[in-house]
């Protein structure tokens, strides 16, 4: 799973994101330093019979996230590598880890 969640009242895609990365590791983000990968409409990992709008941001961060709020830990992985694992989220195998490879392998 990714840093994220669900938008509080009146929240953009774009505020919840950076409401949750700082909830959840502690890292602050302004709008500017973002941008915007995809969106999506898809199956919930852990809630059945249910579909999500999922927004995907990127950013750079060069400081050491520590793992907040509902996390236990972190672990950086691959793209190419977290698409061999059987634990990942339908979306993230769909969608987000495709499209993180295809932005890696393309031309500047």
């Amino acid at each position: 799973m990714q840093p994220g969640g669900k938008p509080e009242a009146g929240e953009t895609p774009l505020e919840t994101v950076m409401r949750e990365v700082h909830e959840e590791l502690g890292v602050k983000f302004e709008e500017k330093d973002f941008a915007e990968y995809g969106q999506w409409l898809g199956p919930a990992a852990n809630e059945a019979d249910t579909s999500i709008q999922a927004y995907l941001f990127g950013a750079r961060y060069n400081g050491s996230p520590k793992p907040l709020a509902e996390l236990e830990e972190l672990m950086w992985i691959h793209p190419h590598d977290a698409l061999l694992r059987d634990d990942i989220a339908p979306l993230l195998r769909q969608h987000v880890l495709p499209t993180l490879l295809a932005r890696r392998n393309a031309p500047n």
